[in-house]
């Protein structure tokens, strides 16, 4: 299926590994042109140099997602380098799970002010775009109650109900604002490998939990991401695809 991304310019923050890296690389895929960030300079560098050699043009700066200024200025900047912004996908989390002030902070500023920051720095030049659609990374934890409540969970349900709005709010401009909430996934350096190891009991219960006998995989994420993100899902917005393979149990 041609998902119509050929050409368009596609922002990714946190695009250096996981579910990020998955989603850029699945862009590149379909002929899309990718803007990164991470915090890991030579990362970032690897990322850009591998998404290039797919035959696309590709971008991308080392930076906290945190940082406001930073931020606008890797949006502005990538829309110069790229030539324009037709999709702008906030995939960064602090994971910062606990009832701290401390987890509070960084969810908020990171998970909830990255987000905010980025579609207000994006929004110029998705209004010109003939495609425009925004994709927002929560989580099943923003959507049911489980071991994440505290700051990750309300700060995930916090972006669900933004999303929402936004999708109201931007109809008349022709932007489409979607969330993409997935379930544990698993994969290589990410919270759930570190958790398997540190903490095997709370990895085994969550196991457990997965009706498919597995946790999910970045690329399986990606997929629903970039469908949503694509001209093909051109009447989807204010949605929140929910890709756990059945782990809740919410109607």
């Amino acid at each position: 299926m041609d998902l119509g991304l050929k050409g368009k310019n596609v922002l990714v923050t946190g695009g250096s590994k996981g579910i990020g890296l998955a989603i850029a690389e699945l862009f590149a895929d379909e002929d899309a042109n990718v803007a990164i960030c991470a915090r890991n300079a030579g990362e970032v560098g690897e990322v850009v140099n591998s998404l290039t050699a797919k035959g696309i043009k590709a971008w991308g700066r080392a930076l906290d997602v945190a940082d406001p200024a930073a931020l606008k200025a890797w949006v502005e900047g990538a829309a110069a380098d790229l030539g324009g912004i037709d999709t702008l996908v906030c995939n960064v989390s602090a994971l910062a799970l606990g009832d701290t002030p401390e987890t509070w902070e960084k969810s908020f500023r990171t998970d909830m002010m990255h987000t905010v920051n980025s579609v207000a720095a994006a929004k110029p030049y998705l209004e010109k775009s003939k495609s425009a659609s925004i994709v927002i990374v929560s989580s099943v934890s923003g959507f049911e109650v489980d071991f994440a409540a505290g700051s990750y969970g309300a700060i995930k349900a916090a972006l669900i109900h933004y999303s929402k709005g936004l999708s109201n709010q931007m109809v008349a401009k022709g932007i489409r604002v979607n969330v993409v909430s997935p379930g544990n996934t698993y994969f290589e350096g990410g919270i759930w490998q570190n958790i398997e190891r540190a903490n095997p009991d709370l990895y085994k219960m969550a196991m457990s939990l997965n009706p498919t006998g597995r946790m999910g995989t970045a690329s399986e994420v990606a997929a629903g991401v970039v469908f949503l993100a694509s001209p093909m899902a051109s009447r989807v917005s204010g949605t929140n695809l929910i890709i756990d393979g059945a782990l809740t149990k919410a109607v």
